[in-house]
């Protein structure tokens, strides 16, 4: 099986990268200032060879809640869809209001705790009660729990619950 060695993030297991136009760095410090234990590891600027203009942002490592992550500058060839997205797990209504304030703030919401932020990348924002009641045993609770979401933007997680105990 083939290994890797490097001093910063990369080649220490799966690091998602992010392809942005020329905004890593933006985008890097707007994530790492959302998430707690959270952190820019380094920068990485082009030299004389290019392809950028020597001394931009070529690529941003990152940590956020421990994960790590690079935020790449190769020009806006590619865009972010939501065939990949990133779950924020939210213990209560106040963190689900919050991380959704805060991600959304320049994107745009969708349905079921889905959103954009302002470059484009897809969040999940779920709280774990929605998954225990989504996944419950009784086929009406379940049912009517997917009711009520599927009518939802952001997840409020009292009126999911209220749908999930009504007959």
């Amino acid at each position: 099986m083939p290994t890797s060695e490097s001093s910063g993030t990369i080649g220490k297991g799966i690091t998602p990268c992010l392809w942005f136009d020329n905004q890593a760095e933006e985008a890097a410090g707007f994530y790492v200032s959302i998430f707690k234990d959270s952190s820019i590891v380094s920068t990485t600027r082009f030299g004389d060879g290019g392809p950028g203009p020597k001394g931009a942002v070529m690529s941003v490592s990152l940590k956020l809640c421990g994960q790590e992550f690079l935020a790449l500058n190769p020009g806006a060839h590619v865009k972010f869809t939501e065939a990949i997205s990133f779950l924020v797990d939210c213990k209560t209504q106040e963190e689900v209001d919050w991380f959704w304030d805060k991600l959304c703030e320049g994107g745009e919401e969708s349905q079921c705790g889905w959103l954009k932020d302002k470059y484009g990348v897809s969040w999940q924002i779920i709280p774990t009660v929605a998954l225990s009641l989504l996944g419950d045993p009784d086929p009406g609770k379940a049912k009517r729990a997917i009711e009520a979401l599927l009518k939802m933007k952001k997840i409020d997680i009292a009126t999911l619950q209220r749908a999930a105990d009504s007959d």
